[in-house]
């Protein structure tokens, strides 16, 4: 299975999402929020702490920050799937930016007073 666990309120984090499904035309990917019971099972099973990153699900392990976002673009099409290639980045490097990003997410992007509620044509790809 193959889940992105991703911050429910965060506007750039369900913008993200909203533009995994457009591009995902096989539906390979499924998604929960970190607020979710899904998404917190998956990653309290991990012994993971820190919600306040990006996760990526991947038959069986679990990618976080840059990794994931990465290892995310081989599912969608060209040209987003040569994204992965940055994989050969050190990940510290990787990282970093992912972090300052992050860190600004709600003072650049904003954020909602709940979690982003998928439509009727999207609610198989969502598992809560």
């Amino acid at each position: 299975m193959k889940v992105v666990i991703f911050d429910g309120v965060c506007n750039l984090c369900n913008s993200s999402v909203d533009f995994l499904i457009r591009r995902d035309k096989k539906a390979q990917l499924k998604f929960t929020a970190n607020q979710h019971q899904t998404g917190q099972q998956i990653l309290q099973e991990a012994g993971v702490t820190d919600v306040e990153t990006l996760y990526f699900y991947e038959d069986g392990t679990l990618y976080d920050r840059s990794t994931a976002v990465l290892r995310l673009s081989r599912y969608l099409p060209f040209p987003w799937n040569v994204g992965q290639i940055f994989l050969i980045v050190p990940r510290f490097l990787r990282d970093g930016v992912y972090r300052w990003i992050a860190r600004n997410r709600y003072s650049w992007f904003g954020k909602k007073d709940s979690c982003r509620l998928p439509s009727p044509a999207e609610s198989a790809r969502f598992l809560d």
